[in-house]
This record gives C-alpha cells, structure tokens and sequence, in this order.
C-alpha cells in the first residue's frame, strides 16, 4: 500500500511517498520505490529484512550468522568516543543488597538462596538521550543499571525505571537511538526527543506506542532518583539445582514510595540546577538518609506464559502486577558515594550478559541483541578487552581466575608457563580447569525452528497494553500525558507527523486523542492507522501502573522550603526545623541574603540559598515566615512572588504566617485562591498538622483552577474513574 507521509511546511522537509508491507508481528517494511536505493550492507550486499534479526524460529534465540545485524550493532556501538552512545550522563553510588527470602525452589544462585547474605554492589542511575553535559531533568526513560559483586561472580541488572521499551528486535536500536538523537545536519535539539526524526520513527513504529504512553507520563519527569521504580525489562530465566527452569522479571520498588515533578517545574529545574538528581542523592547519603529499596521477582512459568495475553518474550509488554504479583524477597540501600567520578562512575561498565549460575536467558529477542551488543561497546568506550581489570568492573565477592592475556592496558596476564588448556602441567593456583558442578550451565532448552528474519505474530498487538496504562491513570495523570504529547508534536515541523501520532493515539483512547489534536490545532480528527491487531478493550485498569494512585503515606525523605527574613519568629522557625526532622525529612533556609537572617529573639539563621537562586521548584512544600517589613520588601521583588506563585501554580502545600499575607497577595493569590494547600501556622500543633499533610505531596484539585487544560480534559473525562488504591 502506498502512504504519503508528509507535505511541505515552510522550510520543512520534503516528504515522500513510499510502498510498504506489514510483517506478521505488525511491523512496517519499506520497499524501494520513487528513487530510493536498496538498503545494502558496508560491503554493498543488498539487504532483504531491516526490521528483524535472523532467528531460530519465531519464537527462537538470535542467530550469530546474522552478518546485517551485527554489522549495524557493531558500528552503531563505536560511533561515539569517549562517552557512551546513550546514558551518557550518570551518576553512581555504592551499596549493599540483602537477601530476606530464599529463592532456593527455583535458583542455584547463591545472591538469591542465602538469606542475610550482604552483597556489595553499585548503581549507576542516567538519563538516555542526553549527552554528559546534559541536564538532569530532561523528559527521558532512566537508566537503574544494578552491579552486584556476588561469590560466583558479578551479576548485572541493566533496568529501567520503565518496565517496557521501544522496540521489540535490537537490529531497530541503531534506528532509534539515531532518531532520538540530536538531528545530524544541525546537532540539535539536545537531550529531549520533540523533534521531527524521533516522531517520525515513532509513527511508522507502532510497537513503540505502549513506551511512549510512559514516557509521556509523569514517569519520565521523576522528583528524584531516590522516588524511582526500576524494573529489569526483559523475561529472565531461574534455574534451579535440577536443571529446571521458571520465567522472572526484576522489579526494585522505592521504600520512599514515587514521585515525580510537573513538566514547568522540569523546564524550571534544570534552569535553576541542572545537577538536581545528582545533588539530591549526595545530598541524601551526606545527611545519613540514605534510600532504599525492595527488591522483587515476578516468577511465573510456562504454563502461564503460554496463556498469557501477550507474549513474554515481548519487551514492549509488562505482566500486571495483579496477574503475577510481586515477590518482595530482599532490599538494598545505596549508602556510600564514588572516591572518583571518573574511575567509577564513568569507567563502570554494565553487560546484560553479566549473570551468575542458576540465573539464564529467555529468547526475547532484543535481549538477545543486547547480550552481543554490550560487550563490543565496552571493547570501544574503554578501549580494550581489559575493562574487566578496572577495579569498578573486577568481581569483588570472589576469586578469579583464566587464561586471557595481553591486549591494550593487560593489568595482569597469567603467571608461569602454562596460559592454555587442556593442559598437561601440574595442577595449581594458576593452572584453572573447567568444573561441571559448579560452573555456569545455560538452560537445555529445546530450539526447534526454520531459520528466518521473521517476527512472530504473538508480537504483534501494539495498542491494547498502551491502552491499560493510560486508562490506569489518575485524570490528572492522563492530562499531564495529553500535554506532553501536544508539547513534544509541537515541536515538530510536518503536519503529517503530528497526524500519523494522532491516528496511533486512536486506538489507544479517543479522548486523548481529539485533545491531542485539538491542542496542535489539526482541522479534523485524523484518521486511525491500520493497526496489525485491534486494540482490546477488556483488559482492566492496573493500580500498580499509578504514581498518584500509590502516592507516599508521609513526607519522609522530601525537602521543605523556608522562606525566612529578618524578625521572623524564632519560635515558630524552631518547632518548624523540629518538626521536619522528626518526619524524616530535610529543609533547607532561603533569605533575601545569603549571609541569613537575624529573627525576632536575636538569633542569627544562615541560610543555604539566596531568593534568587533558591526558586519554589526546588522543594517539595514550601513555608513563608516572614515579619510585616520583610513581607513588604519581598512583595516588591519578582523572583520572591515567583517563589509562591510558582509553588501555588505546581499545587504544593504552601505553610505561612498571618505576615506573609502582603507577599502572598502580591504573588497574585487573592482571597477567592486561599484553598486547604494554603495552611496558616501559628503554634507546634499547627505545624504537625502541616507537615503531615504535605505527606500528599501535592493539592491536586487545585490543578483545575490554575490550569484550563486540566479543567478541559477532566471535562471530557467523565467515563474514566482514578483506580482505586491497592487493598481498596
């Protein structure tokens, strides 16, 4: 069938018209037609299939023969030196990880079998588009890539704080990292994906629609690293002491619960620190709060894989947490910061081939990719097969012992004569054999199948899963996706992009979509695209896919704003500082002067931020302690009625005294605007009563007076409810 994929606009690009085909999983192949070349290999043979990598079966592992794919891979991997191709910028910590129940059943792994066993590890959290000087609050997935130093060896978890991703074959991320990216001819926009390319490869990819419904979402704006889920993606493999083996996924939950910022604060932030997660975390373990998380398995085996709606091998599609609940089996706390950025943070090298005996693969085929794909790019970024010798990168909980040798920056090569085996030499520290007890064994799995680039049909429903989680959302989270939308389509220059989304947006929800098109101002509602399966309807609303919904019970872990000046109330300020520690939270004092203030009883407070570089956006809940002259003076100022208007407009808990009222009136908050996030202090009593109610984090209702797109979209909502709370 022949689409025309766009129309001139100004100095847009030309668009094209193109023949195409859909695969049996939905997929989208072009055929060279109206001038284009055929596609071809570096060694100028013809290329059949750009869309799958060659596999056993349909169903079936990757195939290493596969010269087109690892070709790609191979060069998509050496493109950038030195920084990675993606998760550039990063941050790393140190931690440990304790084993609370044993996995005995199902795994030989000892990390998962010895309860109370600590294992070091380390964490390296990042964005994924940006480049290393980036800024950190970019609307972008987060890498969670988890390091654990176990007795047989290090074991990598290369998570996400989104459980799905883009594409669903590996031989497609060369394409997608390339559309995401800054656009070649003009390296630009940097850090963000509102541009033509990425829309564009997302329009004529419809498996990406259940990704883009997340990171849309408030998911991919978070308050913090410490307020973040991750998950490992991929169906992994248990395998037990009998050779059998159980499908799992890999969850780490937050024990501070979720949170995320609203896209203005976002743009905000990163004017005003573009290091925000960065600090928050050094900040956090500087001050002994250190976060934590559960850690969790999802174990089903397959049998239930068989029935499953979708395919498990999938890495487009989750398994609801109501279907498969998880199985909270033990905790981590990252508790201790890099001596060295450098040598650990940026040195560390994750491989999502890293596992340990009684831990496997399944044959989902971008893990698959993955598996080949991240040992060449540490080959490039590190610049020798030695990585392993960098001390972040060397097992820790166990000894090691091979024969490889030489190459660039060898550390250590094997000591005496003997460098090869079998060998006849005597038997010795440095004479390492093979054993068939405790050595690594794959699962025996039987692979049957013609050898194809083909994808399976059960890979092909693209829209029934993005459905559940947008009508698992709260309104307001529904409407912040609406907006990301519009804003990201915004930015794109052909109309016909913006269209060809719009008719993906259809058939995941109809008001979403005629929002969506009615804020980039289209004539008419677009039509659906073809869709390769019709997007079910049946599947329920899943609490668990909510921040909202599983919002924190306290204010624990988050940071308060006090706006001081001079001849506030010692007293007040006092009982406010008390009270802050005791609910596990921080504060931080903002004065027209960095030097602080003098208060009502003579004493001096120092303050940590200036007014003009300390805006609302950096807090969680805001406080106004302010005497009649200072409330006075401030009112005058810009920045201070951007502090409270700001916080008013993002739907924080605002805490003030009865002289703060000229500053709050001249932040344009009249009395008609004074609702219950508005809380006037006055004594102890008052004060607890504050702080627990900023454990909502935020007054959401309020979102609907300050906002008409919030207003507009909860209207044309009625037949979508909030889910209800786990246990409701």
């Amino acid at each position: 069938m022949a689409q025309k994929i766009g129309q001139d606009k100004g100095a847009a690009a030309q668009a094209g018209t193109f023949e195409t085909e859909t695969g049996s999983g939905g997929e989208l192949h072009q055929l060279p037609d109206g001038g284009s070349p055929v596609l071809t290999t570096q060694q100028g043979v013809p290329v059949a299939d750009d869309q799958n990598s060659l596999r056993a079966g349909e169903r079936g592992p990757t195939l290493l023969e596969d010269f087109h794919f690892r070709e790609k891979i191979f060069h998509f991997d050496h493109e950038r030196i030195p920084e990675r191709v993606v998760h550039a910028r990063g941050f790393g910590v140190h931690g440990t990880f304790t084993l609370t129940e044993s996995l005995e059943e199902f795994t030989t792994a000892k990390i998962l079998t010895e309860v109370g066993e600590r294992t070091p590890m380390f964490v390296r959290f990042s964005t994924v588009a940006g480049n290393k000087g980036s800024f950190d609050l970019a609307r972008d997935v987060r890498g969670f890539a988890a390091k654990f130093y176990t007795k047989e060896g290090n074991w990598d978890i290369v998570a996400n704080n989104i459980p799905v991703f883009f594409i669903q074959d590996a031989i497609k991320f060369p394409d997608l990292v390339h559309a995401a990216k800054q656009e070649p001819d003009r390296g630009f926009p940097q850090a963000q994906t509102a541009h033509d390319n990425f829309w564009d490869f997302i329009g004529l990819t419809p498996e990406s629609m259940h990704m883009i419904m997340w990171t849309m979402s408030d998911r991919a704006i978070p308050r913090s690293y410490r307020f973040m889920e991750g998950f490992g993606v991929h169906s992994f493999r248990l395998i037990n002491a009998e050779g059998k083996a159980v499908f799992v996924k890999f969850h780490f939950k937050p024990r501070q619960g979720l949170q995320s910022v609203l896209w203005n604060e976002a743009v905000k932030i990163n004017g005003a620190d573009p290091d925000f997660h960065r600090r928050d975390l050094w900040d956090a373990i500087d001050l002994g709060s250190p976060p934590e998380w559960d850690f969790g398995v999802q174990i089903f085996d397959d049998d239930f894989a068989d029935s499953f709606e979708f395919d498990v091998l999938d890495p487009t599609k989750i398994i609801p947490e109501e279907q498969v609940p998880v199985r909270i089996v033990g905790r981590f706390v990252l508790d201790n910061r890099v001596d060295n950025f450098f040598a650990e943070t940026e040195q560390v090298a994750f491989c999502t081939q890293n596992v340990v005996p009684g831990i496997g693969f399944s044959n989902d085929p971008l893990l698959q990719g993955r598996n080949f794909s991240y040992l060449d790019t540490q080959l490039k970024r590190l610049g020798s097969p030695n990585f392993t010798h960098i001390p972040i990168n060397a097992p820790k909980g166990c000894p090691f012992h091979n024969f490889q040798q030489d190459g660039h920056m060898a550390m250590r090569n094997p000591k005496g004569r003997v460098n090869y085996e079998p060998n006849s030499w005597a038997a010795g520290e440095n004479n390492p054999r093979a054993d068939p007890n405790t050595g690594y064994r794959h699962f025996a799995e039987e692979v049957n199948g013609r050898k194809a680039q083909i994808r399976s049909e059960t890979f092909a429903d693209h829209y029934s899963q993005a459905r559940q989680f947008f009508i698992s959302q709260t309104p307001i989270e529904q409407k912040h996706i609406g907006d990301a939308l519009v804003f990201e389509l915004s930015k794109c220059e052909r109309i016909d992009i913006r269209e060809r989304i719009v008719g993906h947006l259809r058939h995941i929800d109809q008001t979403l979509a005629t929002v969506v098109a009615d804020g980039l101002g289209l004539p008419a509602l677009p039509e659906p695209v073809q869709a390769a399966v019709p997007a079910r309807t049946d599947l329920p609303p899943s609490p668990a896919l909510s921040i909202v919904a599983r919002g924190p019970e306290s204010f624990a872990g988050r940071k308060l704003g006090i706006l001081v000046s001079d001849e506030a109330p010692a007293k007040l300020l006092k009982a406010l500082v008390a009270g802050v520690k005791a609910a596990g939270a921080v504060y931080e004092i903002i004065a027209p002067k960095i030097a602080g203030a003098t208060l009502d009883d003579g004493s001096q407070v120092e303050a940590k931020q200036k007014i003009d570089g300390g805006p609302s956006v950096l807090y969680d809940a805001v406080v106004l302690l302010l005497a009649p002259d200072g409330a006075a003076q401030l009112a005058l100022d810009k920045t201070a009625k951007d502090f409270v208007s700001d916080a008013y407009a993002h739907a924080k808990f605002i805490g003030y005294i009865e002289d703060a009222l000229p500053l709050i009136d001249a932040a344009g908050i009249g009395e008609a605007d004074m609702d219950e996030g508005l809380i006037l202090l006055s004594n102890a009593e008052t004060i607890a009563s504050f702080l627990k109610t900023c454990g909502a984090l935020r007054l959401w209702e309020r979102k609907y007076k300050v906002d008409l797109d919030a207003a507009g979209f909860l209207a044309a909502q009625p037949k979508i409810a909030p889910p209800k709370q786990p246990g409701a």
